[in-house]
C-alpha cells in the first residue's frame, strides 16, 4: 500500500502553489487533487509534476507500506 510522507496540498500552498492556481493553469485537475486530499493512488505522471513543484523526490512524498495481505502474497 502506498502512503503520503507529507501533506502534499499544504507543502504546495507553502510554496505559493494555491489549489485555484495549479486548477487554472490546469498543472493538475480537480479530481486529481481530491485523489491527493483522501490519500488515494496518483499516476506517475502526477508524482512527477509535484516532484518538480515541490522540488523533491518522488520518495519524499510517498513510501511503501505492505498491507497483512501484501506480506503473505508476496513475501
Amino acid at each position: 500500500m502506498i502512503k503520503y510522507k507529507i501533506d502534499v496540498v499544504k507543502e504546495l500552498s507553502n510554496r505559493g502553489y494555491t489549489t485555484s492556481l495549479i486548477r487554472k493553469n490546469k498543472w493538475i485537475s480537480e479530481a486529481t487533487m481530491t485523489k491527493i486530499r483522501r490519500g488515494e493512488n496518483i499516476n506517475t505522471s502526477t508524482l512527477n509534476i509535484l516532484c518538480i513543484m515541490l522540488k523533491c523526490q518522488p520518495g519524499d512524498i510517498l513510501e511503501v507500506e505492505p498491507t497483512d495481505k501484501e506480506k503473505i502474497e508476496y513475501y
